[in-house]
C-alpha cells in the first residue's frame, strides 16, 4: 500500500512531513549534501520540492549561483529544511 504516494517516489517519507507547517510563499532554507537553497516555498509536486526566487549557497554560506525563478529539488536529496 502506498500512503500518499510515498512509495512511488523512492524517497524518505519523513521528508514530506518537514514541509507540513510551512505555508506557500514562506522563505525556506533547503539543504542538500554540499549546499543549500534559500527561496520561497512553492509546494511539493511529483517527488520534488519547489522553491521560487531561489539562490544556491555553499555550506560555508557563499553564493554559488544567481537567483533562479523556479528550482525543483528532489525529495531524496534533501537533508534539512528550516525557515
Amino acid at each position: 500500500m502506498s500512503f500518499g504516494g510515498f512509495g512511488t517516489f523512492n524517497c524518505r517519507p519523513f521528508i514530506l512531513g518537514l514541509f507540513d507547517t510551512f505555508p506557500i510563499g514562506a522563505q525556506l532554507r533547503v539543504g542538500m549534501d554540499s549546499a543549500f537553497w534559500i527561496g520561497n516555498f512553492g509546494g511539493l509536486q511529483d517527488g520534488v520540492a519547489l522553491l521560487t526566487n531561489a539562490q544556491l549557497f555553499s555550506n560555508v554560506g557563499s553564493p554559488i549561483d544567481g537567483l533562479r525563478p523556479v528550482v525543483r529539488i528532489p525529495l531524496r536529496q534533501i537533508t534539512f529544511v528550516s525557515q
